[in-house]
């Protein structure tokens, strides 16, 4: 298996597959019925012991509880990430209200975190028919740690996907892609070597303008240009909505409405 064939594979399966399509049973209302979750993802390839992925270790990036990519298979060689981005129907449904997440933007959230799964069990099968060992970090019990706070795992898709060459961080903390910034993120870590996509970037934040939309987008007034993202603002605001749209939950406003929804901002292009 090599990367074309990944990715050929991958993007198959979200063009054809009935769980990328918010079906009649499951909708929210008759706007929603048939809408399509995902555009074709896009993948980046690190190297399983990528300077990158330790530095994750430190106090300033995730600290100590982050699991190295060997620390999860002790064979791996590469760590493959992917973005699936968010259609052009989830995105602009979140516009219409600068409050409330949009039913198109909840089905995005959780129908989307659903069919990411699925589609990275599907790929994870298929190194492993192919006779590779991988794993999805996410969908491992090791997962969720227990010697840190609640909710912290030992894994973080976006810093990943940044080591991997994916993209930068944004003024939200939210990673910005050459698809933008409005979708979700996975990963598999297998011993099938792929060699390593190039990173096109060398600082953190090298994508964002620092332009201060997404703040102004914020309904929880979580982010400012001057203090960055209060996370613990964020969480808050998320448990309402997930009070007000049980068993659904969601935000995302920081990612519509800013130049890099879709694309990477124009300045990142000129430089």
């Amino acid at each position: 298996m090599d990367k074309e064939n990944l990715v050929r594979t991958a993007s198959r399966f979200v063009k054809n597959s009935e769980d990328n399509v918010i079906t009649k049973a499951i909708a929210l209302s008759e706007t929603v019925i048939g809408m399509k979750i995902y555009e074709a993802p896009i993948f980046a390839f690190g190297a399983a012991d990528d300077e990158y992925f330790r530095l994750l270790k430190e106090p300033s990036a995730i600290g100590d509880h982050f699991s190295l990519p060997r620390e999860w298979l002790p064979e791996a060689k590469t760590v493959i990430s992917f973005f699936l981005p968010f259609t052009a129907v989830v995105k602009k449904g979140n516009r219409r209200d600068r409050v409330w997440p949009s039913e198109e933007w909840l089905h995005g959230r959780i129908e989307g975190q659903s069919f990411l799964n699925k589609l990275s069990h599907y790929l994870n099968s298929n190194l492993m028919n192919a006779g590779y060992k991988s794993i999805v970090p996410s969908l491992d019990e090791r997962f969720w740690s227990k010697s840190t706070p609640l909710f912290t795992s030992n894994w973080s898709e976006r810093h990943v996907a940044y080591a991997c060459g994916l993209g930068t961080f944004g003024l939200s903390k939210g990673l910005i892609t050459k698809k933008g910034i409005a979708g979700r993120f996975g990963s598999i870590v297998t011993e099938l070597y792929l060699d390593p996509s190039q990173r096109e970037y060398t600082s953190i934040y090298e994508y964002c303008s620092m332009c201060g939309a997404c703040g102004k987008n914020c309904p929880a007034k979580a982010i400012s240009i001057e203090k960055g993202k209060n996370h613990t603002i964020c969480s808050d605001f998320l448990a309402k909505t997930a009070e007000k749209y049980n068993p659904r939950y969601g935000c995302g406003k920081c990612q519509i409405g800013v130049p890099y929804e879709s694309s990477l901002p124009k300045q990142s292009d000129e430089k």
